[in-house]
């Protein structure tokens, strides 16, 4: 239960942040109130996943996937293009959560 709950919270963030570019500096209410649902929901399902998941392990993949889903987003509805260095370090990141999954002690499956 808790990786879905990691899930949600990456999902949540990914909605914030998404939506933070869309505030034009807060001066857009809805996107604005988004982000702030967004985030809250984030931390706080965060919470929940760090009841058995280890703190360590729960922000590199929080973080790691946040930043994968947000550059597609990004590329997909704001047009932005990402270069080879860009994108092989973003492959890097998508290995290190797998190295963290399939070989880490730490993770409880």
């Amino acid at each position: 239960m808790s990786y879905l709950y990691l899930a949600f919270a990456i999902i949540a963030e990914v909605i914030a942040t998404s939506s933070l570019k869309a505030t034009e500096e807060f001066t857009k209410p809805v996107p604005t109130i988004i982000m702030v649902i967004g985030y809250g929901l984030a931390f706080y399902f965060m919470t929940l996943a760090l009841r058995t998941i280890p703190l360590g392990i729960t922000y590199a993949v929080w973080s790691g996937l946040g930043i994968v889903l947000i550059s597609i987003i990004g590329i997909i509805f704001y047009n932005e293009r990402l270069d080879l260095a860009a994108t092989i370090g973003m492959g890097m990141i998508v290995a290190g959560v797998l190295v963290i999954h399939l070989f880490s002690k730490a993770v409880k499956h």
